[in-house]
């Protein structure tokens, strides 16, 4: 959908969006893209590291308002520069070709490839409570969606509007199914812990628990692509920004006092499917098989359109880079990018079998992605900076508030998270940097073909690095 509505080129230039989406209907993209599977997940990582249930909340609660700080600084962005890139192309006009690359490389090898993984072990935990596999189920399960989910879209088949709104519903009802359970009709846990002292120091355990809290509520940087076609201006996107993540907050406010109230501290901490625990309690085996039906459909469809959108910005990357002209190759057949679905598909794989080698799944595919995606969120917030110094006198229909107050304090949270997320994880976090940091070799690569290109021109004057004029339609 946002593809479409950017590329509208014409020879006068790019045309801007039109102001087509009401406020609730951007209500309701938040939503559906900020709620999704990990809050069925991640409370037991966060109460794990969580010193008492008043910090659980806590650590909720500031992941909601850094997400708005975040939001508003996408706003700006994506209002002034509409472009189907997202975060590509500002790091691009701020930061120059080879961070822009990088970025690219790290959507290839890390961070899709890494949710694509990490929404497979979800659906194995809770796969497993309806049918356990043995020893390794989880992994099991999260192989079997990898390869199933990339079939289908090889095949052909793709996802349509309807799909990601039932996902919407079910992950809705689903969570508010828990909420209500949990605060209404569970009994007090049987044992609740007041405080809990996880190992190392307090910082660290609070560094760990933000790391997991806010990758709960990332997408909405995925909501600021349409920032500038609400209707009402800058008064439209503010609000449409506060309730969206006023709305999400609360509801994961509210999931959490229903898991602590249901099971306490300890044991949601303990839990490696918390909503299926406590809906056990509330419930019996029934509840727990329900609520489990309901997040495993959900996981499926939100890791299908992960595998569906990933495979499109490879087929970009292979378009916009000779080097990787393979990925860029569009199957008239089968409707979609094979190539790309197939190597995404195998990176993906390779991931579920480390996190397989770990026996800690999840979490390690969370220590894999969140360096590399806190970084390039703290270098999208350094470029909203230089943008501003470097084109003040560009139309901005949305200005941050508080500025400059307000990226300055997104781009040190960022840092803030990068820095736990390499200081406090495992040596998962390790892996994903040195991942990114095999990028380099191309690049080096490409750098050296463009020194030759410009000894001995080609016609038709496109670079090797391929920031031409863009081939991809």
């Amino acid at each position: 959908m946002t593809r479409e509505r950017y590329q509208r080129e014409g020879q006068s230039g790019a045309a801007r969006p039109l102001p087509s989406l009401r406020v609730t209907d951007a209500l309701a993209l938040i939503v559906g893209i900020v709620v999704g599977a990990g809050i069925f997940r991640t409370p037991s990582l966060v109460a794990a590291n969580a010193m008492g249930e008043a910090t659980v909340l806590l650590l909720w609660g500031l992941g909601g308002l850094v997400s708005l700080i975040g939001a508003m600084c996408y706003a700006e962005l994506a209002s002034t520069w509409p472009n189907a890139g997202g975060d590509y192309h500002y790091l691009r006009r701020a930061l120059g070709d080879a961070v822009a690359f990088l970025f690219a490389w790290a959507r290839l090898t890390v961070i899709p490839t890494g949710s694509i993984a990490l929404l497979g072990f979800i659906f194995g935990d809770y796969a497993s409570q309806l049918l356990p596999l043995g020893e390794h189920s989880s992994a099991l399960y999260a192989a079997l969606s990898v390869v199933v989910l990339t079939g289908l879209n090889v095949a052909g088949i793709q996802l349509g509007k309807w799909t990601q709104n039932l996902l919407t519903v079910m992950v809705v009802l689903g969570l508010g199914l828990v909420i209500v359970a949990g605060l209404f009709f569970s009994p007090d846990a049987p044992t609740r812990v007041a405080e809990v002292a996880p190992d190392g120091p307090r910082h660290a355990a609070w560094g760990l628990a933000l790391v997991f809290v806010l990758l709960t509520y990332g997408g909405w940087n995925e909501v600021a692509y349409i920032s500038s076609e609400l209707r009402g201006g800058r008064r439209g996107i503010v609000s449409a920004l506060l309730w969206g993540m006023l709305i999400v907050t609360c509801l994961y406010l509210l999931a959490n006092v229903a898991y602590l109230k249901g099971l306490g501290l300890a044991g949601v901490g303990q839990s490696e499917a918390v909503a299926a625990e406590l809906m056990r309690r509330v419930a019996g085996p029934v509840g727990a098989r329900l609520i489990s039906f309901i997040i495993c459909a959900a996981v499926l469809t939100s890791a299908n359109a992960t595998i569906l959108m990933g495979s499109r910005t490879h087929y970009a990357l292979g378009r916009d880079f000779p080097l990787f002209s393979p990925l860029g190759r569009w199957s008239a057949r089968a409707g979609s990018p094979v190539n790309a679905l197939l190597v995404q598909g195998a990176i993906a794989l390779t991931l579920v079998g480390v996190g397989a080698i770990t026996r800690r799944g999840f979490e390690t595919m969370v220590e894999y992605t969140a360096p590399v995606f806190w970084l390039f969120f703290l270098l999208v917030g350094v470029s909203l900076l230089v943008l501003r110094r470097r084109e003040p006198h560009v139309e901005r229909p949305f200005r941050v508030p508080l500025y400059p107050l307000t990226p300055l304090l997104f781009c040190a949270t960022c840092a803030y998270l990068l820095y736990s997320s390499l200081a406090y994880t495992g040596a998962g976090a390790l892996v994903g940097v040195a991942v990114l940091v095999t990028g380099l070799v191309p690049l080096a690569l490409m750098r050296r073909r463009k020194v030759r290109q410009r000894r001995n021109p080609s016609p038709g004057g496109r670079t090797p690095w391929g920031f031409g004029k863009p081939r991809s339609v």
